[in-house]
């Protein structure tokens, strides 16, 4: 390839840096990276993985940085943001287990090129389960992914509730502009199987139990935390939702009727009974690890 002819290769591509946070994600890694051609550049915030993750790194030509967590805020995504010299305009935010497709690509060149975006944007993860996506049961959410470069920071909690997560679970950004939204989704399609999806929640059920423990005690998330909001964006409302039911009795069932009757989760047959299912196990064992906390709270002052 000629001189020129590399530098025109260079300037095709978008001004934007992907940043995927990994940890042990060889299995997902290569069908993410082979989507990513279209960015100026691509840098995998890694914690020390074990399995052949650096080395597909190394084999796909992209950046790996090693993040090492000091068991506060900022966690791994933050981090990134802070300490990786980022001199493109714009940051996608991606996990190992999401493939950006040619149709969100293309939403994103016109938002680069347009006079006038905003300071970030809201994008689908679109759901598949079990080897197929879903269209129904209301797995599928939005969140800040695309973002201008300095707008926006991950929410800091009250206290960081879970010391044995070195990643961003559920928190979200706050964007410092107006936030637009996408038409079309970024796949999320995990290909570690079933137990792995299954075990990673039984984690996020802690964090999630701590979480709340807090807001109950508290009243608050934290004062750099995404508001609340029935008529907001939908960050704000999906932490509405959330705020409005996690005193109920029998939560857990509250969703499964939620994803398997109200959003039609039963349309997606076998596979959307074992989502709904399983999502209702989460909020159970976040309940249950809540009541926990609670007894060792009460036998420690009597």
């Amino acid at each position: 390839m000629t001189d020129s002819s590399s530098r025109l290769v260079a300037s095709s591509k978008l001004p934007i840096t992907i940043l995927i946070a990994v940890k042990n994600e060889s299995l997902n890694l290569p069908k993410c990276l082979e989507a990513l051609t279209p960015a100026e550049r691509v840098v995998l915030v890694d914690s020390d993985s074990t399995d052949e993750t650096a080395q597909i790194a190394q084999d796909y030509g992209v950046e790996i940085v090693q993040f090492k967590y000091s068991y506060t805020y900022p966690k791994k995504r933050q981090w990134a943001l802070d300490s990786v010299s980022i001199n493109t305009p714009w940051i996608f935010l991606l996990d190992a287990d999401e493939v950006m497709t040619d149709e969100l690509w293309g939403e994103i060149s016109f938002v680069l090129n347009s006079p006038n975006p905003k300071a970030a944007y809201l994008v689908e993860k679109a759901f598949h389960f079990l080897g197929r996506r879903f269209r129904f049961g209301g797995f599928s959410f939005q969140a800040v992914l695309l973002l201008q470069t300095g707008k926006g920071r991950f929410e800091e909690l009250a206290v960081d509730p879970c010391s044995n997560l070195d990643m961003e679970v559920h928190e979200r950004i706050v964007v410092d502009g107006e936030i637009g939204a996408l038409k079309n989704p970024v796949l999320h399609e995990d290909f570690k199987g079933l137990q792995a999806y299954i075990d990673r929640h039984n984690k996020y059920s802690s964090w999630e139990a701590e979480l709340r423990l807090r807001y109950l005690d508290s009243g608050q998330y934290g004062d750099s935390a995404v508001k609340p909001k029935l008529l907001g964006n939908s960050q704000e409302r999906r932490r509405f939702l959330k705020k409005l039911v996690l005193r109920i009795p029998l939560e857990h069932w509250i969703w499964f009727g939620y994803h398997y009757f109200i959003r039609l989760g039963f349309l997606e047959g076998r596979r959307g009974l074992i989502a709904c299912q399983i999502r209702a196990s989460y909020i159970a064992q976040t309940n249950a690890k809540i009541y926990e906390a609670r007894l060792k709270q009460k036998h420690r002052i009597s």
